[in-house]
């Protein structure tokens, strides 16, 4: 079989599925693309077994419909350092020897045979299927995926978790220490549904949203889910189990509210916190009239630090403790200029907003607090 094919297309779409290979894989024929040829179009599919992404590329010409099988890395590799042309595949179907020539020169390498390749899960009969803007999915996992936990013993926490209703969906993350909460109003189901889409697809999929306009389609049952994008289809196994009930663990009355400039506490978090101690991280908020005093001090190494920021701030003096680098990260995720922290007392989770929240969308993260020893 031959076809002809653009070298940065072919290039570029299979950049983007290969991040599904692992590094290591029990069988070998996950360690290769399989190239399927059908009515002018080709597409390309990798998988780990769990989850199995496909791309399709049109192609100038072909002379007939064929599948086979090839390393990744090595024609990967080779297609990198070939600047925008047509290419040749010519494919020997029964010894699968592979001929890819371009402008000055070929490239021979050995397929295999594309049966051995593991076929990718079928939805049950009581799949739901929703629909989502590219760019409102990409905002939910974007915000939630940092959030993430790695537990062996608690599965169900390593992964986003989508809560759909009629009205709206929300994507949840947890690691029992921080919690995001992304709500989006544009988008919802037909039914009450929800899965749990493990951090590695969640990651494959934002990978590929950036470059996504329109609508996502997800369909899913209680073991798998379907992303169809415009280009790129992948099917994941998703993590089976109950998801523990999200909203019970954010504190709704919280008489203590400060506001603040988000990039001024991010700026001032990161100096403070080199002189926090290196084992706990811990960094002490201190509220007052329109004040707040972030200081960490590390006594094993006799350091300390305090800076003293502007903010809006009317309660009592109150103080609590929070991980740094957690603050830090639930900041950075915010886009919003100013946040809200919402506080109840030293030994309750602190809630974080933004102060305008963005059109449709309702974020919210919480932060569970430290110790502190005075």
């Amino acid at each position: 079989m031959k076809f002809i094919v653009s070298s940065t297309a072919l290039s570029s779409h299979l950049q983007a599925i290969s991040r599904v290979i692992n590094s290591k894989n029990t069988l070998p024929i996950l360690d290769c693309l399989l190239f399927e040829l059908q009515d002018g179009t080709l597409t390309v599919t990798v998988s780990d077994s769990e989850t199995t992404m496909v791309t399709s590329v049109e192609v100038n010409e072909s002379d007939m419909d064929g599948r086979f099988a090839v390393t990744a890395k090595s024609l990967l590799d080779a297609l990198k350092e070939i600047p925008e042309q047509p290419l040749t595949f010519e494919i020997n179907t029964s010894s699968f020897e592979i001929t890819v020539q371009y402008q000055n020169g070929k490239y021979s390498l050995m397929g295999q045979n594309a049966d051995e390749f593991p076929q990718s899960a079928m939805l049950g009969d009581n799949a739901v299927r929703v629909e989502m803007d590219a760019q409102v999915l990409l905002g939910g996992i974007n915000r939630a995926i940092f959030a993430t936990a790695d537990d062996e013993l608690r599965p169900v926490m390593n992964g986003v978790y989508f809560d759909i209703t009629t009205d709206d969906i929300t994507m949840v993350a947890s690691d029992g220490h921080k919690l995001i909460r992304c709500k989006t109003l544009v988008a919802k189901g037909n039914e009450r549904a929800a899965f749990i889409l493990p951090k590695k697809p969640a990651s494959l999929v934002k990978n590929l949203l950036t470059k996504e306009q329109g609508n996502v389609t997800i369909e899913f049952d209680e073991r798998n889910a379907i992303f169809v994008l415009d280009r790129y289809r992948m099917v994941c196994r998703l993590i089976e189990g109950r998801y523990p009930n999200y909203n019970s663990v954010i504190p709704q009355n919280n008489p203590y509210k400060v506001t603040v400039d988000r990039q001024l506490l991010i700026g001032a978090l990161r100096r403070v916190s080199i002189f926090s101690s290196q084992a706990s991280s811990l960094i002490k908020l201190r509220m007052q009239e329109n004040l707040i005093v972030i200081s960490a001090q590390d006594i094993d190494f006799s350091t300390s630090a305090e800076e003293t920021l502007v903010c809006q701030y009317a309660g009592n003096p109150m103080s609590i403790g929070f991980k740094s680098t957690f603050l830090i990260d639930i900041l950075n995720n915010i886009s919003a200029d100013e946040v809200i922290i919402e506080l109840a007392d030293p030994s309750r989770a602190g809630v974080i907003v933004p102060v305008e929240q963005k059109e449709d969308e309702d974020l919210l993260m919480l932060l569970m607090p430290m110790m502190l020893n005075d």
